[in-house]
């Protein structure tokens, strides 16, 4: 299973949100590419990067630069979200080095949409399910959508996305573990890749997630517990 570790970015800050809220923001240190550098010299191949400021709906330049300077000084893979919209986004940053881009409100709220930027984009983009109580929400997680989590993954499926990234909203955070019966229900839905996101509190966890024997779920986003230490990527990949 690939651990994939978390840089949420805020005001270029490299931070951690609880369950979502922008007011509830820790910050963990104002040099996400000295974080990034930390992640791949303890064995990570692939950074999951999300500018929380864009998906809020804020630009914000700082956390831009942030990614750029990831990018341009770091030989790894990164998959980016966070306020994708349209075509013109995913372009400029597939242009810019992005090997991965997460596409959650537009799948939500219009699949049409969706299957258009599949077919200019293909593997490039994957769709990021974030839900509450098995209810997607949307836009920054600040909307609740009458959407159910595995009907949209079913949806996003039908038109041809090849992974899923499955956030439990409620988790994110909080090092509650993860939802593994919400997340085996989501990949034997939609029947492609899934990444869980959300809750991962301890290598137990981890362990828990592979003895699911769900081969559609092959990898893991991990963020609060690698700054708050309870273990490193050094720790999974030693």
């Amino acid at each position: 299973m690939l651990i994939i570790p978390a840089i949420d970015l805020k005001d270029g800050q490299c931070v951690r949100l609880s369950q979502g809220r922008k007011d509830a923001v820790t910050v963990y240190g104002d040099d996400p590419v000295a974080i990034a550098r930390q992640f791949k010299a303890d064995g990570a191949s692939l950074i999951h990067v999300v500018d929380l400021d864009a998906a809020f709906g804020n630009d914000n330049a700082a956390n831009q630069n942030a990614l750029r300077r990831i990018l341009q000084e770091l030989d790894i893979a990164v998959q980016f979200g966070g306020g994708v919209r349209n075509a013109e986004d995913i372009k400029r940053l597939i242009d810019r080095g992005v090997t991965r881009i997460v596409i959650g409100t537009v799948a939500a709220e219009s699949t049409d949409k969706l299957e258009e930027l599949v077919d200019q984009f293909g593997a490039r983009i994957c769709v990021g399910i974030d839900a509450r109580n098995g209810t997607v929400m949307t836009r920054g997680w600040e909307n609740t959508s009458n959407v159910n989590a595995t009907d949209l993954a079913k949806r996003v499926a039908n038109v041809g996305i090849e992974r899923i990234i499955y956030t439990d909203t409620t988790r994110d955070g909080m090092l509650s573990g993860p939802n593994i019966q919400q997340i085996t229900a989501v990949a034997r839905a939609a029947g492609v890749k899934v990444t869980a996101s959300g809750g991962i509190s301890s290598l137990d966890d981890i362990v828990l997630l592979k003895d699911a024997d769900e081969p559609l779920l092959d990898s893991v986003i991990v963020g609060k517990a690698l700054y708050e230490g309870k273990f490193s990527l050094a720790d999974v990949y030693d």
